[in-house]
């Protein structure tokens, strides 16, 4: 192999703005300023064409493969069917992965939290098989591990998990991005990690207002004497979203918290209850997700489309009441655009997040009347506010950079290579 080696991504999905995607293509930023050609294999892909290679039997969503997830969990004893239909589709995905290797030329696999939780089986077991024949060199880079959703531990599929979720293979290095995720993966399997935290691009400081978005707040039916208050988030169950409605309600000022994404794949039982909890405290709380999108642009009857990006300029604070994380990708957005926010302490912010001394509004699980007061102090103090900011965005370089992700992939790709792969930063 030369030195510019080709790198290919697997996941269910790269596209659109789920926390692994945009870590996805962080890395990719990463490894391009380092010469190095990547490529995408998945079921789902907003990629280049001529790097991508889409695979409809690698997403989560088609058909078949639903059709297995459902009759893997909630259940002790594997029917029949579930074991045949879980090996034909792993053959299957087995000489995809030949094919998209050895069409690209592939060099260094690294799969996206395909190895680390079971929404596709046949993936995850095609994989270990693929890597176990080739000694293929991989970075396994785990998001959400298997046994942190209660979902997936009643299940009849322990032996796949057990070899699959994630595999201990002599070419593979393995990634996570918490130090729990760290700590239990060396506890349950004996398997040694590197831990590399989700990051932004501190060094290059986000565009902020300019033409496009200078319409925000009238778009979003905010007034020029209100607040807005954006919970950056789907709307799932565990972003405790009934905390930034409470705590809206009890500032007792004119605002509006805007809710920038749908619910997704998770059901619509949730959404239903937030904004019916938003209309019990007498609260305007928009769900603006059909003009929140990737990429700027037009809506089917001709509105504006907006990214997340345009809508941060305009907040005046940011709600971030999650219950569980693995890490916390709005945590960091919210401090690379300068904006003052509210964060519960939940275990991963608690444990690797919040001793690194940023200066936030902090809750414990629930809004107590001290957490209103402070916001109100911190909201009606401007020069307050900019402390906060300008002190969490030297953190966020320090900790949470590109630098930092190009210092730990330049160790890792050190340990597979033999010698110094990415150039000096």
């Amino acid at each position: 192999m030369g030195q510019n080696k080709n790198v290919g991504f697997i996941s269910f999905r790269i596209s659109g703005t789920d926390g692994v995607s945009l870590e996805t293509k962080k890395w990719v930023d990463v490894f391009q300023k380092h010469d190095y050609q990547c490529f995408f294999m998945a079921g789902e892909l907003d990629t280049p064409p001529e790097y991508s290679f889409v695979v409809d039997e690698a997403h989560f969503k088609h058909p078949e493969i639903v059709k297995l997830y459902q009759l893997s969990f909630d259940r002790s004893q594997r029917p029949r069917e579930l074991t045949e239909g879980i090996h034909h589709y792993r053959e299957i995905l087995k000489k995809k992965l030949y094919e998209f290797v050895e069409r690209f030329d592939i060099g260094l696999l690294i799969p996206q939290n395909t190895l680390t939780i079971p929404l596709n089986v046949p993936l995850g077991l095609a994989l270990t098989e693929f890597i176990a024949e080739t000694s293929i060199p991989v970075i396994a880079h785990h998001h959400d591990f298997f046994w942190e959703r209660k979902r997936f531990l009643t299940n009849c599929v322990w032996d796949y998990f057990n070899s699959a979720y994630p595999p201990h293979l002599p070419s593979v290095h393995h990634v996570v991005i918490n130090s729990s995720a760290q700590n239990q993966l060396a506890l349950r399997t004996g398997i040694s990690s590197t831990l590399i935290p989700n990051v932004m691009n501190f060094e290059e400081p986000p565009n902020g207002r300019d033409d496009y978005n200078v319409d925000v707040r009238r778009a979003l039916g905010i007034d020029d004497d209100e607040l807005l208050v954006l919970q950056p988030t789907r709307v799932v169950q565990r972003k405790g979203i009934e905390h930034a409605i409470e705590l809206v309600a009890r500032l007792n000022m004119k605002a509006t918290l805007v809710i920038s994404h749908a619910s997704g794949d998770e059901g619509y039982e949730y959404q239903t209850r937030v904004q019916e909890y938003a209309e019990l405290l007498g609260i305007k709380a928009r769900f603006v997700d059909d003009i929140i999108g990737d990429h700027r642009g037009r809506t089917p009857d001709g509105r504006k489309v907006y990214t997340l990006g345009d809508i941060y300029p305009y907040a005046d604070l940011v709600t971030y009441p999650s219950i569980v994380e693995g890490f916390g990708n709005a945590f960091l957005e919210a401090i690379y655009h300068r904006k003052p926010i509210l964060v519960n302490n939940y275990s991963i912010y608690s444990h690797d997040i919040k001793p690194k001394g940023f200066d936030v509004i902090e809750m414990d699980d629930f809004i107590s009347k001290s957490t209103v007061e402070y916001t109100k102090e911190v909201l009606t103090q401007p020069q307050r506010i900019q402390e906060m900011v300008e002190t969490n965005y030297r953190l966020g370089l320090k900790y949470y950079s590109y630098s930092v992700l190009e210092t730990k992939l330049r160790h890792l790709t050190t340990s597979i290579w033999g010698s110094k792969q990415f150039r000096d930063i």
